[in-house]
């Protein structure tokens, strides 16, 4: 193996459900092997004060920057753990991709912002290894929304004839729409944000397993028609959101007839069926390829699949790329995209005045 070609992408979604770590050889034909992957909850005691600052419950500048801290030392941790798995010596490996955890993104703000936290300093001292970071805040400093980056990636997974969607089911859901070549792509709006924060509050689990409970609740017909009301839905692309935006505050907003929880955790589960599937039919793709941890819910996999007919539903496995560290995968492939000076981000899908070199290079 050329030292060049392997990077480590690490991951943490804004469901703050887990640190995701994968190690990855890019090819010179374009090629991607994965080497290993490893994936390690997130403490418990840090995602308590990631859900309060993503909502908006807390502004403290103290929780921030221990978060940011932490993190660091939580993704060294998962970087050992990762390499541990594999013969690979720490000088080979040319850049760690980590995207951190976002507190906020606020693109549409005047100025706009987004911040995701995990210092790189620190991951760069504790690996030994050079650290690429803040991959999203050039984008928005050029007119974009900074989301969804990972559209660029899903370019070189699909042939340049080819034609396909990627659904990224992640805390916000988001599409890539790949048509001869040229990308576009947007958050849906809410993933598992608002199912796991329902059942967070009601059950004290911290996700709503295979979607059982929503399977034991009733569909709100008049709860999803207010919360499809909300104008995110109705914008025109580009566009991206957060938790900040669709919270529990959000959605207590909109309870006025007091329904058993149960119901409402039916009824986000078809908030976020009905507007994934919508902007896939919308795209004109007769295939789509699938990741992220909502994948795992059966009743929404099968929800969406209801709502989209014949299309063709798969897992990105299909196409060499693990569906559970997708994300991950596509910061690695980000951080050599810095290292190459090449660009990272799709104008015409974060509406960035021009294509931008994404991230920030931490010496080892």
């Amino acid at each position: 193996m050329r030292g060049a070609d392997i990077f480590i992408g690490l991951m943490s979604g804004t469901s703050a459900d887990a640190i995701d770590a994968v190690m990855t050889r890019f090819k010179g034909d374009g090629a991607i092997e994965t080497i290993a992957s490893h994936s390690k909850a997130m403490p418990e005691g840090l995602k308590a004060p990631i859900f309060a600052l993503q909502s908006g419950a807390s502004r403290d500048i103290y929780d921030v920057c221990r978060l940011d801290a932490e993190l660091a030392q939580h993704y060294a941790a998962s970087v050992d753990s990762l390499i541990a798995k594999t013969s690979v010596a720490r000088t080979d490996i040319a850049a760690i991709g980590n995207h951190g955890q976002t507190l906020l993104h606020r693109p549409d703000d005047n100025p706009a912002f987004t911040l995701q936290i995990g210092d790189n300093h620190r991951l760069a001292e504790l690996t030994g290894i050079t650290v690429v970071g803040d991959f999203r805040r050039r984008d928005i400093a050029a007119g974009g929304q900074a989301a969804p980056l990972i559209p660029a990636f899903h370019k070189t997974l699909v042939a340049p004839k080819e034609s396909a969607a990627f659904l990224n089911i992640g805390g916000i859901a988001n599409i890539s729409c790949i048509k001869q070549g040229e990308a576009s792509g947007f958050d849906t709006g809410p993933g598992n944000t608002l199912m796991d924060a329902w059942i967070r509050r009601h059950k004290g689990l911290d996700f709503d397993r295979s979607g059982a409970w929503a399977r034991a609740g009733s569909l709100d017909e008049k709860l999803l028609k207010a919360m499809l009301a909300d104008p995110y839905f109705h914008r025109a692309a580009p566009k991206s959101t957060g938790q900040d935006h669709f919270n529990l505050a959000w959605l207590s907003a909109l309870l006025t007839d007091s329904p058993a929880p149960e119901d409402v955790q039916r009824t986000l589960l078809e908030l976020t069926a009905v507007t994934a599937s919508t902007a896939l039919r919308q795209s004109g793709s007769q295939s789509v390829f699938t990741f992220g941890g909502g994948r795992h819910n059966d009743f929404l996999m099968a929800r969406i699949q209801d709502l989209l007919g014949g299309l063709s539903v798969s897992p990105t496995s299909k196409l060499g790329v693990d569906p559970d560290f997708m994300e991950a995968t596509a910061f690695a492939w980000l951080a050599k995209q810095c290292l190459d000076g090449k660009p990272g981000n799709d104008p015409a899908v974060t509406g960035a005045r021009g294509e931008r070199v994404l991230g920030v290079v931490f010496p080892a």
